[in-house]
């Protein structure tokens, strides 16, 4: 009887101890939401200099971009890495999300990209241009067309959609799409602009490929966000602390050389 308890005493340890190794490896785990190209390659990046810090990261690759913050609300997901806070600010809004920024890691100059025209001067009257269809990225390529003299917006205040365009001179048709199908039509508009993680996937280089192109002192940082409540969460303070170091800033500059820019 004795060495039957015994024996079972020693299964309940290892049981027990088992659970808990369990259960510590699931607390030190920080699951991250993030597109592919860059902001999943940064973080598999980061991921050595978490491990030292005794946090494990997981990195789950959408590529779009409402999964992202519905995944952060409902708590699957412990943050993401994706947008920039005026498309966070507007998802909030609308959705009645609770998704705040923690920190400010990039910025990815949006460019316009063309294969039938060399120079932005040859594009023709009554091309047919591609932007992004959600509310914050349209005003961001709206913004840029006018920046370089394409179009005239009534003001600089707000969202804006094709109906803010007070001077169209060549008579430009706009076709607003979903943000991840934009280089799929790049062959069939004049005029294609698109977000540069999507380009970058596509394989195109928008410091050689695109015709115009965001200034770098664009207010579009890209940040790691987190639901409110959470952002004190030690693991994810350890992440915004890799995210902005001068490693991951020398990382950046050096494989993206320029397309994409530390915000840091």
């Amino acid at each position: 009887m004795k060495k039957l308890m015994a024996i079972i005493a020693v299964a309940l340890l290892t049981v027990f101890g088992t659970a808990c190794g369990q259960q510590k490896e699931a607390s030190n785990t920080l699951t991250v939401a993030a597109s592919a190209v860059p902001h999943a390659e940064i973080l598999e990046h980061v991921k050595p200099i978490l491990e030292k810090e005794g946090v494990h990261l997981q990195v789950r690759v959408f590529q779009d971009y409402v999964l992202p913050n519905k995944v952060v609300e409902e708590g699957q997901v412990d943050a993401n890495y994706f947008q920039h806070v005026p498309w966070m600010e507007n998802v909030n809004k609308e959705q009645g999300y609770h998704i705040v920024k923690v920190v400010a890691v990039h910025i990815e100059p949006m460019g316009a990209y063309s294969h039938k025209i060399k120079n932005i001067n040859q594009l023709k009257n009554g091309a047919t241009v591609a932007l992004p269809n959600d509310v914050s990225n349209e005003t961001r390529a709206l913004l840029l067309l006018e920046k370089n003299g394409l179009i005239k917006l009534d003001n600089h205040n707000g969202p804006k959609t094709e109906k803010n365009i007070v001077s169209n001179p060549k008579h430009l048709q706009f076709k607003p799409l979903e943000a991840a199908m934009l280089p799929r039509v790049l062959d069939q508009v004049d005029l294609d602009v698109i977000n540069t993680n999507y380009a970058m996937q596509a394989h195109l280089n928008p410091l050689k490929d695109a015709l115009i192109i965001e200034d770098k002192r664009s207010i579009y940082a890209n940040v790691l966000a987190t639901k409110k409540g959470k952002e004190n969460d030690p693991r994810i303070q350890k992440l915004a602390k890799a995210l902005t170091s001068p490693e991951v800033k020398k990382f950046i500059e050096q494989k993206y050389k320029g397309a994409v820019i530390p915000a840091f």
